[in-house]
């Protein structure tokens, strides 16, 4: 279990919304969870297979929340029957957060042109990008006027980083595709809006090679002089999705100590 505490408050008291993605207690999503739910919200969660579902309950029953749903996001059919299972629970909702990205092993390492397949490349994008479309659509369609939606992205996909390959191009890919949603849906109130989070020591993180080395490079490269806290990213998550976000959407927030304004790290003190 993490260690993170949010405080407490009823900043979501009466909001309902889907958090698709916690995949374990260190997943970006599962500390949005833990900061929506102290603040008064009411969570659905989807998942993947029974292993996931056993490895995740106790984390969604340990902030008083039991309601998961099985998802597949590459299935119309799936997709079609967790939303129904969510409409049955909730009927409306008012806010949905996607955190869901995949690429193969050997496509994050070595060079994005040689190790980028065809079926690769068509799956990193249906599942890291479309997912979010999909969701969106499906999401729009029973969220409360005013309601929100947050997806997450990397720095990846506005600068080239050694072995994030196909999936930066997804990121981009998942960037625009935040903002034609956004606006789309300004017109029924609704904001779509991304979290930019730095590195941080998940099974995303892990699954890409030279990992460690990228968060050494977070640390030490950004302004703040520090790794980018889980804290940070679940409260821009809970400003984005209440009511403290207000007229913000089609935007790329950035939490990640301040390394994505960095052109040039600065030299260290005892170099030459």
């Amino acid at each position: 279990m993490s260690d993170w505490t949010f405080p407490k408050g009823d900043l979501m008291k009466g909001k309902r919304g889907l958090i698709m993605g916690v995949a374990n207690d260190r997943s970006i999503a599962w500390g949005i969870a833990q900061q929506l739910a102290a603040q008064g919200a009411e969570i659905a969660f989807t998942y993947q297979g029974e292993a996931l579902e056993r490895r995740v309950r106790p984390l969604i029953e340990s902030i008083g929340m039991s309601t998961m749903i099985s998802a597949d996001v590459t299935s119309d059919a799936d997709m079609d029957a967790a939303f129904a299972a969510l409409k049955e629970k909730f009927g409306t909702i008012d806010f949905l957060v996607h955190s869901i990205a995949f690429a193969g092993k050997d496509e994050l390492q070595g060079s994005f042109v040689d190790n980028t397949t065809r079926e690769g490349f068509r799956r990193t994008m249906d599942i890291s990008v479309f997912s979010f479309v999909d969701a969106a659509r499906r999401a729009a369609a029973m969220m409360n006027e005013g309601g929100s939606m947050v997806t997450m992205t990397y720095l990846g996909a506005e600068r080239v980083l050694p072995s994030y390959n196909v999936m930066g191009v997804a990121k981009a890919g998942l960037e625009a595709a935040m903002r034609y949603a956004a606006r789309d849906l300004g017109g029924k109130g609704i904001r779509v809006n991304a979290i930019s989070a730095g590195v941080m020591r998940t099974l995303a993180m892990a699954g890409i090679k030279g990992g460690k080395q990228l968060m050494k490079a977070g640390r030490d490269w950004s302004l703040l002089r520090e790794d980018t806290s889980m804290e940070g990213v679940a409260g821009c998550a809970l400003y984005l999705l209440s009511p403290l976000g207000r007229s913000i959407t089609g935007e790329v927030v950035h939490v990640d100590a301040g390394y994505h304004v960095v052109g040039v790290p600065e030299a260290s003190e005892d170099a030459g």
